[in-house]
């Protein structure tokens, strides 16, 4: 059978949209049920935005339907007669003239939802500069009384992919930084806690008998 596009951020939909049980959830994506069971507990995939089998032709609402009826029912793939998209080379991502004029949405979008996003991460998930996602961030920019956030995926600009890759990038390194402050606090408070003791009260000779 062939392999479904993008299983967790498939998972997390079908958790958060149906009624399916983990085990059918499990099967159709080929995740361990433990770990649907962690997504839908929010343990694992925290943040990831659900990817709906619904849109791409994986599966069918009617599909769901039938196996939210029966808790023994296994999802079947959909059969995909459009070919899959060819992997992008490297380099600067190339926005159509079209959707560049969306791009300030996007950036507004991603600011708002993911402020866990550095700028260079939102400049290059929508194909823009670190001086335009200043210019959203601080409100400065020309155009910011028409600004209205939207999401990027949907307006064409990045993959559903690229964004979780990004978010989950951003918060491993938050959570890195955030561990190596505590980490820093917890040494430093060691060495404070000498520097408190008042030298007077310290451990001095007996002179009273000379």
């Amino acid at each position: 059978m062939s392999q479904v596009l993008m299983p967790k951020a498939t998972a997390v939909w079908l958790v958060e949209n149906t009624t399916l049980t983990f085990d059918q959830i499990s099967a159709f994506t080929g995740l361990h049920p433990l770990e649907i069971q962690a997504i839908a507990d929010g343990e694992v995939a925290g943040g990831m935005t659900g990817y709906d089998p619904t849109t791409n032709g994986q599966l069918t609402k009617e599909e769901i339907k039938r196996a939210e009826a029966d808790s023994n029912a296994r999802l079947k793939l959909s059969p995909r007669d459009v070919p899959m998209p060819q992997a992008r080379s490297k380099g600067p991502r190339y926005t159509p003239v079209a959707k560049r004029q969306d791009r300030p949405d996007a950036i507004a979008w991603l600011l708002k939802t993911h402020p866990e996003l550095q700028d260079s991460q939102v400049a290059k998930l929508v194909g823009s500069t670190k001086s335009t996602v200043q210019s959203v961030k601080d409100r400065s920019h020309w155009n910011m009384q028409n600004l209205r956030p939207r999401d990027p995926v949907t307006l064409g600009l990045c993959t559903l992919k690229d964004l979780n890759d990004a978010v989950d990038r951003a918060r491993r390194k938050a959570a890195r930084e955030d561990a190596s402050r505590k980490k820093e606090a917890a040494q430093s408070g060691v060495v404070e806690d000498a520097a408190d003791v008042d030298p007077a009260e310290a451990d001095q000779p007996d002179v009273s008998e000379q």
